[in-house]
């Protein structure tokens, strides 16, 4: 008999440390959801489409040097000539991919943290709890994607 009381005393407080702790959880949810599609703000970014557009444009220099570089190199009579300038060209074709790539990557990190700035800045002017990734939310949220693409601009 004393065993099933402790049973009973034990079965009861597991009850209502759970029901305690489930309480809890439930009250700290976030009251106010948005959501951002994220890809659209980007491709509604002009910053994005220059940066794109400035790739490129560095991209046809590279393709262009790399076809200067050939012809030269095929002009060349001496083999041992032509080694060493085949690997001239190299060194500088590899430094200046490089460079366009690390000059590219800090542009576009620069981009993503001033939009991810203004998320946080529409956000909190919204009193949002939390924003997700569009793509993340199977439902609900308020969508605040056409706010963001009208800040980025």
């Amino acid at each position: 008999m004393k065993n099933g009381i402790k049973y009973f005393a034990l079965t009861l407080s597991a009850f209502v440390i759970g029901m305690t702790v489930n309480n809890f959880a439930i009250s700290n949810v976030p009251s106010k959801i948005a959501v951002v599609d994220v890809q659209k703000v980007v491709a509604a970014s002009t910053q994005v489409k220059n940066l794109r557009a400035e790739r490129a444009a560095k991209v046809k220099d590279l393709s262009n040097f790399v076809k200067t570089a050939r012809e030269n190199v095929a002009k060349e009579p001496n083999a041992a000539k032509k080694k060493e300038l085949e690997n001239k060209y190299n060194k500088e074709l590899n430094q200046k991919r490089n460079a366009i790539q690390k000059d590219y990557s800090s542009k576009l990190a620069a981009i993503d943290k001033n939009i991810s700035g203004i998320i946080a800045q529409k956000a909190k002017a919204a009193n949002y709890d939390i924003v997700l990734a569009k793509g993340v939310v199977l439902y609900g949220g308020t969508d605040i994607t056409s706010e963001i693409t009208k800040s980025i601009k």
